[in-house]
């Protein structure tokens, strides 16, 4: 928790959504609306003039859009954006677009305002604001890596048959900064944990479909796992892997229940290291929270190859530091890194 006071303006064409986001946010005591604005430019004079914290941001108005307010503050100077969206297919690829513009997360407007309850949407509003207040503060500053040099010295691992992902926040610009650099011929499939509201994960998978030269699709149930095809988890379904089926294949299921998400990190991670032991390789990027660190142990335990992105190209530096603090990364590595790193383990395998 910030201990500094985070100020907000809020930007929605919507009168009932300024006053429903302004209230929300200010009724969290660190937290505060100093503005709202109607439409982007209105948005754009009041961010020169008020110089806000962290800045919510609809997608959808007359005149000037977010993604128009976006572009604007990409020459500006980028100020962390709070994106609001529709859940319609065309509001996930807004959104989607919106966070390659630089925006640091999104709150599905449909979820948010009609299908949670009032404490978990302003539970989730308050503390994306706040990890979007510590990431704009952040930006420029030094940052020192909590692990020591030993505890990062290479270590010789299986080659790995399946490679799993999870990510959270800013993952969405992660995946795609490093999908893409991934070779067609990749030798090993790619299990992907993205945490994301029911609706997003479909157009999410297209998008980078289009991107990369792997083939990459929401998962489905009873999919097999294959070599050089990436799968996602779809949102609001654990994917695991089948354990004793001949040939490898993911399974969807809602249990377990008693997890705050799912799909989770975790239960993939596990999954995959039951079936897969010492060959899996497990990587985990950017995001709020500490998914995914029991599932990194498991695979480090198992004698797997595991590896983390480091802090100073993490969005949110909260994922990979509960596995870094359990100490249970083999590697640690800039974003720009990953790429390299899984392509050449993988085509060692290959050899």
């Amino acid at each position: 928790m910030m201990a500094d006071y985070i100020t907000g303006l809020v930007v929605d064409d919507s009168a009932f959504m300024r006053t429903a986001l302004s209230r929300m946010i200010s009724s969290d005591k660190d937290l505060g609306v100093i503005g709202t604005a109607t439409n982007g430019r209105e948005a754009l004079e009041k961010i020169e003039l008020l110089q806000p914290d962290v800045i919510t941001l609809d997608l959808e108005m007359p005149g000037m859009d977010g993604l128009s307010v976006l572009r604007e503050l990409q020459h500006r100077g980028q100020r962390p954006v709070v994106v609001i969206s529709s859940l319609a297919q065309e509001g996930a690829d807004a959104t989607f677009e919106a966070l390659s513009l630089g925006a640091f997360d999104y709150i599905p407007k449909l979820q948010s305002y009609a299908s949670l309850s009032i404490v978990n949407i302003r539970d989730e509003l308050s503390a994306k604001i706040r990890a979007a207040a510590e990431w704009g503060r952040s930006q420029g500053e030094s940052r020192v890596q909590c692990l020591s040099a030993a505890s990062l010295r290479p270590v010789a691992t299986p080659m790995p048959e399946i490679v799993a992902i999870g990510c959270s926040t800013g993952g969405p610009r992660a995946l795609q900064t490093i999908l893409p650099l991934l070779p067609p011929d990749l030798p090993v499939p790619v299990l992907i944990v993205q945490h994301m509201p029911v609706g997003f994960t479909g157009p999410f998978a297209k998008r980078l479909n289009s991107l990369c030269r792997l083939e990459i699709r929401e998962g489905g149930n009873r999919d097999p796992i294959q070599p050089g095809v990436v799968l996602i988890a779809p949102a609001g379904w654990h994917m695991l892997v089948e354990r004793h089926s001949r040939r490898p294949q993911i399974v969807l299921s809602h249990e377990p229940t008693n997890g705050c998400h799912r799909p989770s990190v975790d239960v993939m991670m596990l999954s995959v290291c039951e079936r897969y032991g010492a060959r899996c390789m497990g990587v985990i990027l950017t995001g709020m929270g500490n998914d995914g660190a029991e599932g990194m142990r498991a695979i480090y335990n198992a004698g797997g190859l595991t590896l983390g992105q480091d802090e100073s190209s993490c969005t949110v530096y909260g994922m990979p530091r509960a596995s870094a603090e359990m100490g249970v990364l083999r590697q640690i590595l800039p974003l720009s890194a990953i790429p390299q790193a899984i392509a050449s383990v993988c085509r060692m395998r290959a050899a």
